[in-house]
């Protein structure tokens, strides 16, 4: 059932990134270098498409409730959900493929452009930190670590390329539209009538305050959870202009603790001034960790049958995770995660099915694995009856979670911090001079990152809104 609060939380969220589009707008008009222009540019498209994003899941939202109320519910089955978890996208690198007339021979125009990524899944959304790219280098590295927290292991990852010509003209003080007008009519005008006079209001205000520094083409039907904005009002009055190079979308199959390449979708042809010749790949570590993986599911007392022939049992503090239902022998043990007295295994192919066949317990819980090649079957019950379901259930439900995960499962995969930086894993530059010439001092404008200066100034701006 829909939460009431839910409307109102979106709303909310809509709002602070209203806020923050409004700071990259007059930071945007503000600017007097064309590097700093990039950055505002590139949060400004960010916080609208986190925009348009929020608005979908409104609209979403609101089909559920009147589907709903008419009770044309879906089926009972949708009760049974797989557990969420943590999908992490790093050491992104797209590899380029420069004519050798302009890298090997220096000749040509530079062609320099300025390139991030945009990754979205569901309503969140992440960019990566900007890169500028020139002939000189044969691949765009991101030093980045994408973390998405709770996403089901029906995921879709769209990671997006956008590049903004770095030598075209720069006026400082552009300014910038104030209107998403192509949204105005459709999906601003459905839910602005469905939610009510007060919440209405709210989101025709978004519209409104939240200038977009792109538009769809026309007649493009915008899907809830998959957004892109390449450029399209008037070019003179937004500045910096970023627009969609290439795409992909990645799922739960596409996940693997290595590197891996993946192909791209082509959005921009050769003769567009932001053009970069792109390889037609990308390569990164694409990894997942679910919640079933990590985190504990249940905990408690129980009894372990530690011989099918004879009637020998021993308590256990138990608690399911990973693979495994871990039993120990004191509270303490299973607190600080000491080593386990007794690992029942619990995988995808394990069975579970209650008993009610012990004439002293009554119903017990049997749970058949394979160990060794050979069918184990391991028999646990507890001291109050009504507990026996509960452990039933939570066993069922995490055999579900490992199945529906698939090969995420087989082995915990790592995940490290989002902020990490690793300068010397992924050098970024020429491949070139990096093997013929390691010792020959790269020349060339050197960018300083920009991200964290604007980033402070957006907050400071959203804070001072208040």
């Amino acid at each position: 059932m829909n939460d009431p609060t839910q409307d109102e939380k979106v709303l909310q969220q809509i709002e602070m990134e209203v806020r923050m589009r409004e700071g990259a707008g007059k930071l945007l008009a503000a600017c007097s270098q064309k590097d700093q222009a990039l950055e505002a540019s590139k949060s400004l498209l960010t916080c609208n498409t986190r925009i348009l994003a929020f608005l979908s899941q409104l609209q979403q939202m609101r089909r559920a409730q009147i589907l709903e109320r008419v009770g044309s519910r879906a089926s009972e089955d949708e009760d049974v959900a797989p557990c969420t978890g943590k999908i992490a996208l790093s050491d992104l690198r797209i590899p380029l493929m420069w004519k050798d007339s302009e890298y090997f021979k220096n000749k040509g125009d530079l062609h320099r452009c300025a390139v991030f990524c945009l990754l979205q899944c569901g309503t969140e959304i992440h960019d990566t930190d900007l890169v500028m790219v020139d002939r000189t280098l044969t691949d765009v590295c991101f030093d980045n670590t994408i973390i998405f927290n709770d996403v089901g292991p029906g995921f879709q990852l769209r990671v997006e390329l956008y590049s903004s010509s770095a030598v075209e003209d720069f006026t400082p003080g552009a300014l910038v539209p104030r209107r998403l007008s192509f949204l105005g009519s459709s999906l601003g005008g459905s839910l602005g009538g469905s939610l009510g006079c007060s919440s209405g209001k709210k989101i025709r205000a978004a519209f409104d305050s939240a200038g977009a520094c792109g538009s769809a083409p026309a007649g493009r039907h915008v899907r809830p959870g998959r957004v892109s904005l390449p450029l399209s009002l008037d070019q003179s009055a937004l500045g910096p202009k970023y627009n969609l190079l290439a795409h992909t979308t990645l799922t739960i199959k596409h996940i693997q603790e290595g590197l891996k390449a993946h192909d791209l979708t082509f959005s921009a042809s050769e003769d567009s001034p932001f053009w970069l010749p792109l390889y037609g790949s990308m390569c990164c570590r694409f990894v997942a960790q679910p919640h079933c993986m990590t985190q504990a599911v249940m905990r408690g007392q129980v009894k372990v049958k530690l011989n099918q022939d004879s009637s020998c049992w021993e308590t256990f503090h138990a608690t399911i995770r990973s693979q495994s239902l871990l039993c120990y022998q004191t509270q303490e043990d299973l607190d600080t995660e000491e080593r386990p007295l007794l690992v029942i295994p619990v995988r995808k192919d394990t069975c579970v099915y209650v008993s009610d066949d012990d004439p002293v317990h009554g119903q017990n819980v049997n749970i058949r694995a394979q160990l060794q090649g050979e069918d184990v079957t391991y028999t646990i019950t507890t001291e109050i009856a009504e507990d026996i379901h509960l452990w039933s259930k939570a066993l069922q439900q995490h055999i579900f979670n490992l199945g529906q995960w698939g090969p995420c499962c087989d082995l915990l995969m790592r995940i490290e911090p989002a902020n990490s930086r690793r300068p010397n894993a992924m050098k970024q530059g020429s491949l070139y001079h990096e093997i013929v010439t390691p010792s020959s001092p790269r020349m060339g404008p050197v960018v300083h990152d920009l991200s964290h200066e604007i980033r402070t100034l957006l907050s400071s701006y959203y804070s001072e809104s208040y």
